[in-house]
């Protein structure tokens, strides 16, 4: 009440959580670098405070402004995607960025955002009472293979198996039958012989494998994760102290700024840290999850929980990576990890999320006025 209503009006606990975690990365990253704000400190934190106002500004921005145009953004994206093939740079092994000067754009990411929002607008279009018929099913097939082959010929297996989860999951949410996911689940299940076989590359497939017994090549494919674990195990409970990060200092762990920030954050944080950083993580979520909960709309319901398991995913996938319990794919921990397109894909959903919070806290009369 003693708020005026712009600041009032704002999805505080979003802002509060996605700012405590931009912090904790930048701090980690100006610890990593040698106790200098450059070259990843500064740049994090300043894009997050941009990303952050373009967040802000999404939310602004109503439903049903939007709704009307997810598949010519769906189609945009796509065509993005097949310039990368075409004149993208090459990064870790695969054609996946735009360089337009000022950052690496990975559009993949903002591909995930769109094909979420095609996927909530189709649902919504179709009665609850045929969830379980063939008219439900192939169109977000189609849909979600069309991207996932573009972003699998980059080749960034990856972030394109993350697209298909969350293809699954709003899937799921939307209402399809139980037994389409365990027969799906069969079938890539007697189907990964194959896959594995023909589809992947030898350092995926080594990828794959080495995950299970990291200590089977310590010094090649295993050194990610053994170095990952040796910086988590040798930060204890309480950590050895900001800037006292040994792993990370001494460039033992790779890719610190990116994939593994979370172990350099067990490292000098130690468990007491790291516990911390997952109830972040948590709380985050639990909002995201509040909000669609809440929602009215079916395209909205979808939509929010679309956009916050989507970022449960990256987060757990990153999380589980670091500690050995998922093969090493290159995803970054959202918010924390230094990249551009990362903080901008976690902000946009975020952003998105806090325009469908401020409808639900509305009343109708706000609404309809």
């Amino acid at each position: 009440m003693l708020l005026p209503r712009p600041l009032a009006d704002q999805s505080w606990q979003a802002i509060g959580l996605t700012a405590a975690l931009a912090l904790v990365g930048g701090l980690t990253l100006f610890s990593v670098a040698g106790g200098s704000i450059s070259p990843w400190a500064a740049t994090h934190l300043i894009r997050f405070m941009l990303f952050l106002g373009v967040a802000i500004a999404i939310s602004y921005i109503p439903v049903s402004f939007y709704k009307p145009l997810v598949y010519p953004a769906l189609v945009a994206s796509l065509a993005v995607l097949v310039a990368v093939l075409l004149l993208g740079a090459i990064k870790g092994g695969a054609r996946s960025w735009l360089d337009l000067g000022f950052m690496q754009l990975q559009p993949s990411e903002l591909v995930k955002i769109a094909l979420l929002a095609v996927l909530a607008r189709f649902f919504e279009t179709v009665p609850p009472t045929e969830m379980g018929s063939f008219r439900a099913l192939w169109p977000p097939i189609v849909l979600t293979a069309i991207p996932f082959l573009l972003i699998a010929a980059q080749p960034d297996l990856g972030t394109g198996s993350l697209l298909l989860l969350s293809a699954v999951i709003i899937c799921f949410l939307a209402g399809f039958p139980l037994i389409w996911f365990i027969g799906a689940g069969v079938a890539l299940a007697t189907t990964l012989p194959l896959i594995y076989n023909f589809l992947l590359l030898p350092h995926q497939q080594r990828r794959l494998t080495i995950f299970l017994n990291p200590q089977e090549d310590p010094l090649g494919a295993g050194y990610h994760v053994s170095q990952s674990l040796i910086a988590i195990g040798s930060g204890g409970v309480d950590g050895k102290g900001w800037l006292g990060g040994s792993q990370s200092h001494l460039h033992y762990l790779p890719e610190t700024e990116t994939d593994f920030i979370f172990s350099a954050i067990a490292e000098e944080w130690g468990l007491i840290g790291g516990i911390a950083i997952i109830v972040l993580f948590g709380l985050l979520i639990r909002w995201g999850m509040k909000v669609a909960r809440e929602s009215q709309g079916r395209f909205e319901k979808l939509f929010a929980g679309g956009l916050i398991n989507s970022l449960f995913l990256y987060i757990a996938i990153n999380l589980m990576m670091v500690i050995g319990l998922a093969p090493v794919v290159g995803i970054p921990l959202p918010l924390v990890s230094y990249g551009g397109s990362a903080m901008m894909a976690a902000m946009l959903s975020v952003g998105l999320l806090m325009g469908i919070d401020r409808t639900n806290r509305r009343s109708p009369n706000d609404i309809h006025s």
